[in-house]
This record gives C-alpha cells, structure tokens and sequence, in this order.
C-alpha cells in the first residue's frame, strides 16, 4: 500500500496561508530546514544563492526580456508547460558574452569582439543545439544600425559571415552556431565571434553612438539527470482492469456504487517571495505542488484508477479483517512544471523538472 503524500513537515516551512505572502517578511535562507520536503524545492536549492561571490542583482535588459517571451510561450502562469511548445529539449540555457577590445566606434562603425565561455557546463546536459540571438537592426533617433556576426576562428582570415537561420521574429534574428560547439565528440571550451554594425541614415544626420545590446548564446539542452528525463509512457490498462475486477464484487459493494468520497486535490501554494528566493526565480511566482487527501470509497470504482491491488485490499477490509487498511488516497498523475532562474555567473536559466504538481487523486 502506497503511503500519503509527505506533507507533515510542511507545516515548518509556511506558517501564513500563500495569501498573506506578500505582506510578509522573507524567511532567512539559514531558516528553511524544511525546503527539502517539497520535491521541487529540493532540486532548486543546489542552485540557491548563499556561497561567497555570488552577487546577483535583479535582472534587466535585452536578454531577460528574451527569455521571459520564450517562457510565457511554453508555460502558463502557474508554470505548466503548455502542449504547443515546441523546444524539443528540457533545458536552455543563456550565457552572456565578456566583451573585450577597445572603444568599438569608428566612424559609422561598430567592431566588438565578443567571447562566450562555456567552461563548467554540467556532464549531464548535453547540447543539442545552439544558436546566437542579436537584433539585426535599431531604430535610432535620426538613422539606423544594421548589425550582423561573424565567427572568429584563430589563425584563419577572412572571418565567416553568419546568416540567421529564419526571418527575425519580433525584431529578433537567431543564428545557428551547432557546428561551431562540437569538435570531434566533446563541446569546445568557448566560442568567438564579432559584433559588426553600420549606422546607415541620410547623410548629414547625426545620431549619438549608441552601443547595441551585446549578442547572447542560447544552448539547447537535454538534462539526463534525475527528475528531468521525461516519463515513460503509464500503461492504459488500469481503466480496464479496475472495472472487471470491481464488477465481479458482491451485489451489495456494486450497489454502493454511488458512495461519495472526499478523496480529492488539496491546494498547497508555495510563495517564492516568502522563502526569499524571488530574487533569483524569475517565474513562475509561487510552486503550488497540490496534494491528495480524503477517504477513499468502500467501492474503488473504475474511475478513480486504482490498480487491482487496492480493490481486493478494500474488499477484504470490507468483509474479511476490518484490521487491513483501506486504501490510502495518493496522486495519480503529475504534471511538470517549468521554471525560469538566474545562475551564479549571471546567465539565464530555463528547466522543466517533471512529476512536481498533482493533476489527479487514486486509492492505493
């Protein structure tokens, strides 16, 4: 017999109902012994703020904005991945470029060398694909910047153009950059790459040199690691089997098939503001994983899913040892969720981790 949903200790860790939330203090990171309990919250705090050199500030700007459109594309408001996504891959991650190089305006011109280091990626998250997004042009006060890429490869001349891949999609142009990542069978260590733009406008017109937003790396990747490989597929035999079994019963169990139950979902929302991790997650806002609770029915009828185990369980507290438990009410099926954080070096994090909220109950 499954055992209840382990939502005991919970109580340690939200003393004040979600909606008081955000009149509240935040809890002290020293304070939250009890955040392991929530599955998803222990997968976050590995990546937590709280060693020495980790200064992040609120993030801003051209490449949070990015990947706050990509996240409300493939989540909801309470972070479910929506079915059109189209992603392909569980986690994607944004690095920013260190730019180096003197003052980067000639003229009508921008020259900017730009590196994106990629040392320090985790052996479990392997690329699938990368591209390079940047706005291939901007509307000035009195003219325009065209802007294009090139590769910069170490000791070969001249450097390689590189062409979007599609039409710029809401201002935004991508660049594949995959054959470029890949050498041999390992990631390379970092990519180079310069930022070229020309301010074109009618002659005479003067415009401020204002530097464009820097280019960023996208890396599309599968994260192998626990929690995040999709499911396997759950056998559709339950259905079937729950509804023979529970049709062989005595009369008087059939009869009592309209029993009502109170085994159903529990809202349990979970305010990143209140745990002071708000700074760091991005969205979604709060984590309501849910829970089952409730008495389950004498008659497991065939729509509550419950494996042929807990029907004869239930039978036999019924008419043999009233000592067997009835069947425990536990989640049935799950949903993932999908979150959008900042790392330590300042990059940006998209990560769907899988079976964190409960979309149904079942007698176990």
């Amino acid at each position: 017999m499954a055992m209840p949903y382990p939502f005991t200790s919970l109580l340690l860790l939200l003393v004040v109902p979600f909606s008081q939330a955000a009149s509240q203090s935040p809890l002290p990171l020293g304070s939250l012994p009890a955040v392991p309990t929530l599955p998803l919250l222990q997968a976050l705090q590995p990546r937590a703020p709280g060693s020495p050199g980790w200064q992040v500030g609120p993030a801003s700007g051209q490449p949070l904005r990015y990947m706050l459109n990509l996240y409300r594309r493939a989540a909801d408001r309470e972070g479910r991945p929506r079915r059109s996504r189209s992603l392909g891959t569980n986690t994607i991650r944004l690095v920013q470029a260190s730019s180096h190089g003197g003052q980067p305006w000639t003229g009508r011109w921008y020259l900017q060398a730009l590196t994106y280091h990629l040392e320090g990626q985790p052996e479990a998250e392997h690329l699938l694909r990368a591209t390079v997004v940047y706005l291939p042009s901007l509307s000035l006060a009195h003219s325009r910047l065209l802007c294009a890429l090139e590769l910069v490869v170490a000791g070969e001349t001249p450097r390689v153009m590189l062409s979007p891949t599609a039409p710029p999609r809401h201002g935004w142009a991508e660049v594949d950059v995959t054959p470029y990542m890949v050498l041999g069978n390992s990631s390379v260590g970092s990519l180079a790459l310069r930022h070229v733009c020309v301010r074109a406008g009618r002659a005479g017109s003067h415009d401020a040199p204002v530097a464009p937003g820097h280019p960023f790396l996208l890396l599309y990747l599968n994260d192998t690691q626990a929690g995040l490989a999709p499911p396997a597929a759950e056998p559709h035999r339950h259905r079937r089997d729950t509804r023979t079994l529970a049709h062989d019963l005595p009369n008087y169990l059939r009869e009592q098939g309209g029993e009502k139950s109170d085994c159903s979902l529990r809202p349990f929302p979970v305010s990143f503001a209140q745990l002071g991790w708000d700074h760091w997650i991005i969205a979604p806002h709060r984590y309501n994983p849910r829970y089952c609770k409730g008495t389950c029915p004498h008659l497991l009828r065939y729509d509550y899913h419950a494996p042929n185990h807990a029907v004869v369980q239930s039978f036999v507290h019924q008419l043999v040892d009233a000592n067997v438990p009835r069947p425990s009410c536990v989640p049935y099926r799950y949903s993932p969720i999908s979150v959008l954080m900042i790392e330590r070096n300042g990059g940006i994090l998209y990560k769907e981790y899988e079976n964190m909220i409960a979309e149904s109950c079942t007698c176990r």
